[in-house]
């Protein structure tokens, strides 16, 4: 059965035979992962709408307050944790989180305060831990394996995404908010199991001689070591600025989707499977997207095109949000940008730290990813509201947007300038 779907695999999607287990557990991995997430992510939707839109820039505040402080503890972690063991330390302490919140849910389902308390959680949790398994994945393989394999592993990020939504729709109705958080701490266990498989082999298949030892030693270093090396980088502080305009632009857009999802559906459990419904159509393009087209665009047009398409969408869903303020159309540039990240963008993010040493893979992709996106989010929220009540008219938000997405486009295509460099000088160097 290996051998065939090694073959199946080399062929349709240019895997080498000796990569084919591997890729089926990173794409094991995400699935896992995600199907969990977005099984809660409507719930963290509905639950943000019942603290009332009004307050949620607060929301966004505390959450990238508890995000900045949670980084030195992943940094403690990260620093004395053997680097293959980092994401089981992680994942464990997450899976006993969502135990706690599920008990929280059946003794008291209508505490506000749980509810905001609960939304904050999730919207650390799911970038420390997606943060963690893409680390993983840059961890064990090279730029030119990342190219060919990462849109496969991630497919199983968008089947998930695609998974969990449904699951929560036709679920929450016989076990409720609370048995959803139980059966994600299940999947949250299983995909550090399955994390486990692909580290396996690259120990199995090492880079250097001295790499298994590598990764059995502890990174060492400071807590606050991530943010220090993103700001001694250029190169990754260039990352850190992608980050923060990609969170910004994604604010915007949030904060139209929850004023006009409010209006259109007063109801929670209509909110729930609207939330869902637009999840699945976001995950099955998606991983249409990374299947066939992902991989093949970053090894013929290179990780640029895959950092500056999505932008130069989304720049013109601003505007077309600007003049058209709809949920139809709100909807269309949701799943555009959504999916599009999915496909493109992260995928060209992650290749961009197959480039740092495994510190940084580690430690200053984790400060971006959380901190600097978190607090890109809490920023942008207080613009944003701040803009809509001196303003009072959604389409000054919608072209401040649009520009946002410009830069947010030229950022990217720099960065992948930057990365052919990096990649060319250690080329030669090796040569």
């Amino acid at each position: 059965m290996t051998g065939r779907l090694g073959r199946w695999l080399s062929r349709a999607f240019d895997v080498e035979r000796e990569e084919a287990g591997t890729v089926v557990a990173g794409f094991a991995m995400f699935f896992l992962l995600f199907a969990g997430y977005f099984m809660l992510r409507p719930v963290r939707e509905t639950m943000g709408i019942a603290g009332g839109v009004e307050n949620l820039q607060w929301l966004f505040t505390g959450t990238f307050l508890v995000t900045l402080a949670a980084m030195p503890l992943f940094g403690w972690i990260a620093g004395r944790v053997q680097r293959r063991r980092i994401l089981y330390w992680v994942y464990g302490f997450f899976a006993t989180n969502l135990v706690a919140f599920g008990i929280s849910f059946l003794s008291d389902p209508g505490n506000v305060w749980i509810a905001r308390a609960f939304y904050i959680w999730i919207s650390v949790f799911n970038m420390i831990a997606i943060s963690v398994a893409w680390s993983v994945l840059v961890d064990v393989f090279a730029i030119g394996q990342a190219k060919r394999l990462f849109a496969l592993m991630a497919a199983g990020a968008s089947l998930g995404g695609l998974t969990g939504p449904l699951l929560g729709v036709f679920l929450v109705g016989p076990i409720g908010h609370a048995g959803l958080i139980f059966l994600s701490a299940t999947l949250l266990v299983a995909s550090a199991l399955a994390a486990r498989m692909v580290q396996r082999w690259r120990e199995r298949h090492p880079l250097t001689p001295a790499e298994t030892t590598q990764r059995q030693r502890p990174l060492g270093g400071s807590p606050f070591a991530g943010a220090i090396e993103v700001f001694r980088s250029p190169y990754l502080l260039g990352i850190a600025v992608f980050v923060l305009l990609l969170a910004s632009v994604t604010t915007f857009l949030y904060f139209e989707q929850a004023r006009l999802v409010e209006a259109r559906f007063p109801d929670p459990t209509d909110q729930t499977r609207v939330f869902g419904i637009i999840d699945t159509i976001v995950q099955t393009l998606a991983i249409l997207s990374q299947l066939f087209l992902t991989g093949r665009i970053a090894r013929k047009l290179g990780v640029g095109v895959l950092l500056v398409a999505v932008p130069l969408v989304v720049a013109a869903g601003f505007l077309w949000l600007a003049f058209a303020p709809t949920f139809a159309v709100l909807a269309i540039v949701m799943v555009a940008r959504r999916a599009g990240e999915y496909a493109f963008v992260r995928p060209g993010r992650e290749m961009l730290y197959t480039a740092v040493p495994a510190e940084a893979k580690y430690k200053a992709k984790n400060f971006n990813d959380t901190v600097v996106y978190r607090g890109a989010d809490a920023v942008s929220a207080w613009v944003k509201a701040g803009i809509d009540m001196v303003a009072q008219q959604p389409m000054i938000a919608m072209l401040i947007g649009s520009a946002i997405a410009l830069v947010w486009g030229f950022t990217g295509g720099s960065l992948a300038r930057a990365q052919r460099r990096i990649e060319t000088a250690a080329a030669a160097e090796n040569a």
